[in-house]
Parts: C-alpha cells; structure tokens; sequence
C-alpha cells in the first residue's frame, strides 16, 4: 500500500530536517527532489546541456558530493526553470512517490504538480532573514568564506526565481498544512509534521 507525503517550501525552511524525520518515524523511503534538480544544474556547471543532463540521470548522480554548494543551489533554480528539465524528471519522481511501503518527497512543486492526491501536504517556510542566518551558519561551518547580506541576496533571489517561474511555481496547495519554523525549535517543527502524517493516516 502507498501513502505519499508531500512536503513543499523555500530553501533553509527546515523541509528537509522534517522530511527525513517523518520517513524515519513512520519507515517511508525519503527523496530530496532538489537533489535532482542540483545534480543537473551541477551537470550544467560541468558544461553538460541541461535536457541531456536531466534526460541522463541515473541514482548514482544523486550521491555527488558537491551538490550543496551554493553553486550548485543557484544552477539548480536555474535549471528548475526549463520546462523539458522538468519533464525529463517528472518521472521519476512520479514513480518514487508510489512506491509500497510509503514515501516522502520533498521539494518546491510536491503538492501541487508531482503529487497532488498525496495523502498529507506539508508547507514549510520561516522568513528569509531566518532561513538566510541558517543558511550562512551551515555555509561557514563547512568551510565556505561567504556573509550574511550574500547569503541573504542568494536566498531572496532564489525565493523570486522559484516563486515566479510559469512553469510548476513555488506555491503552497491549497489543502496543505503550514509549518512555519521562523520562531519554532526543530523539536516542534518535527512534531506538528508528525501529527499531521498520524491524523491523516488514522482519517
């Protein structure tokens, strides 16, 4: 039996702590969708067409190590933007989330494109200041030389891009819960995720 959990929202929001959190508590195979999109837009960087690079993905793509890079986050929203990009992984996610035994996609388009009759859609955005200081912490901690108003500029322009392309828009469904984790600790962020998956599961 498949359920699928669709979880949706900006960069630094917290989506992905919560994803891999849910698919922990409940056994769900778990998916990253913006890894697909950052290993094409890493492709691109490498100098591969962005429709080859998407058409030509394979699982092993999915674990380069230089994915979370800045770079490889803005070539992504870049690539997200190109309608063949999209379609070339509509696919493969479409068959991810209906998989036995139960899934968890998360990404910028779940809810409302790869996955509208999920069983449970979750919103999870924070303000950009918050998300940016998060993300400049995760930055600086690995090593990268970079500072908040960058950073800042980076997460603003990137919300534009996501938010603003006429192809599967950033937008959050119109039966989705709405997590905001601006002022909630990760503990409450996991838990109110985990009861929205419990009450739809026990509806």
């Amino acid at each position: 039996m498949s359920f699928t959990v669709a979880i949706d929202g900006p960069a630094a929001a917290g989506k992905g702590t919560i994803s891999r959190a849910v698919a922990d508590r409940f056994g769900f195979a778990h998916l990253d969708t913006g890894l697909l999109y950052r290993v094409v837009g890493r492709k691109m960087l490498d100098g591969v067409e962005p429709i080859a690079g998407a058409e030509g993905l394979t699982p092993e793509d999915l674990a380069r190590d230089d994915l979370r890079t800045p770079e490889a986050a803005q070539a992504a929203s870049k690539v997200a933007v190109i309608p063949e990009v999209r379609a070339a992984l509509l696919d493969f996610q479409k068959a991810f989330a209906r998989r036995e035994g139960g899934a968890v996609l998360d990404g910028r388009d779940i809810g409302t494109v790869i996955c509208p009759n999920a069983q449970v859609k979750l919103y999870v955005t924070a303000s950009a200041e918050v998300r940016a200081e998060r993300r400049f912490k995760e930055l600086v901690g690995n090593g990268l030389v970079t500072d908040f108003e960058t950073v800042l500029a980076d997460v603003k322009a990137r919300d534009a891009r996501d938010a603003d392309r006429s192809e599967a828009p950033m937008v959050a469904a119109s039966d989705a819960v709405l997590i905001d984790t601006s002022d909630l600790t990760i503990d409450d962020a996991v838990a109110a995720a985990l009861a929205a998956v419990t009450k739809a599961q026990a509806g």
